[in-house]
């Protein structure tokens, strides 16, 4: 009798796991269940994404950036050809790169982003693709756009300090130039960059009090106000990604903002993958509401509904998860061997289910 195929859709589990640590222990757990696993490393533009493309891409260069506090950091840029060049932007302004104690999203900063893409141009991009997600920023790509020569000035005329918090002050901005490249951002999320449902909803992922919140959505406002045009920008689905980092790629980068998840599935083969599938599973950290706006695991649980193909849902903190949805949670944090000791339990009731 042959083993049912089942499709392994790996992400990184946030500050615990990596997409090949995961990918390994689910496809484990698809063995010990009595399946065949077929593993596919996804992202939404966020953690990721350069795992993702690894088969993809051409070549790798490596480049010294600023870090969200502006420390240097070497950070790698991947090249699906000679001219088209891929950011994974919180490898230069992420929440991994700090402390705990150091997340203040009122302090971060994007230059990094900026400088890479610089470098990237430097080198010979034409088009780079920058993946949003997993920022511990608010500035709205104020900071990269430094490196472009924009400056947010106060109401005297003074240049404002690094970080969103300073972005409550903003009267007006000194113009720059944008890089001599296409730019694209993949955004993990659809939200906008201002109002009840903007970049705020993330503050606090990011370290972020209430009344921090509250003043960094003040500025996100008055920046999008200061330039022409830039309310209308700041409505537009993914501005609020990596803390307003797609909004500053169309502003101040002239760029276009698409879809993470969907553009990194189309080019790791997913669909390939599903045709004969029986089950798909595919884990998160922390499964909520926000999951499904964008982000890798709510497009996966869409299209795997839509093929008529059940999904199996493994995250330690889950909320909100559709009802055709198998899932296995508990607790706030799994290792590996937890991940795959739980999926294979989870995997085995589905079968069961499927009667497979």
């Amino acid at each position: 009798m042959s083993r049912p195929r089942i499709v392994v859709l790996a992400q990184p589990f946030k500050e615990s796991l990596s997409s090949p640590q995961v990918a390994a222990a689910l496809a484990a757990a698809v063995q010990s269940a009595g399946g065949d696993p077929v593993v596919v490393l996804g992202s939404d533009g966020g953690d990721g994404l350069l795992d993702a493309l690894e088969s993809c891409c051409v070549g790798w260069t490596s480049y010294q950036v600023a870090d969200p506090l502006l420390r240097s950091v070497t950070v790698r840029v991947g090249w699906l050809d000679g001219g088209t060049a891929v950011v994974e932007s919180r490898l230069s302004c992420g929440l991994g790169l700090l402390q705990p104690s150091e997340r203040t999203p009122q302090d971060t900063s994007t230059r990094g982003v900026g400088q890479l893409i610089d470098a990237a141009v430097r080198d010979g991009a034409t088009r780079v693709f920058v993946g949003l997600g997993g920022s511990a920023t608010m500035d709205a790509g104020m900071g990269m756009a430094r490196t472009w020569g924009w400056l947010p000035l106060d109401a005297n005329g003074a240049v404002l300090d690094e970080g969103g918090g300073a972005l409550a002050r903003v009267a007006r901005l000194a113009v720059g130039q944008g890089p001599a490249a296409d730019l694209v951002g993949l955004c993990d999320v659809a939200n906008p960059l201002t109002g009840t449902r903007g970049a705020r909803v993330y503050a606090g992922q990011k370290g972020a009090t209430a009344p921090g919140e509250q003043m960094l959505a003040a500025g996100l406002e008055r920046l999008a106000a200061c330039l022409p045009g830039g309310k209308e920008l700041a409505c537009r689905a993914g501005a609020g990604a990596a803390g307003g980092l797609g909004f500053g790629l169309a502003a101040f980068g002239r760029g276009s903002l698409v879809p993470g998840a969907a553009w990194v599935l189309e080019r790791v083969g997913l669909e390939q993958a599903l045709s004969g599938a029986a089950l798909v599973v595919v884990g998160e950290g922390s499964f909520d509401q926000t999951s499904l706006e964008g982000k890798l695991t709510g497009v996966a649980l869409s299209r795997t509904r839509q093929l008529g193909i059940h999904a199996v849902l493994v995250a330690p903190q889950a909320s909100g998860v559709p009802d055709d949805v198998t899932l296995a949670t508990g607790g706030s944090w799994w290792d590996a061997a937890e991940l795959e000791r739980r999926a294979a339990r989870a995997l085995g009731s589905a079968l069961r289910l499927l009667g497979s």
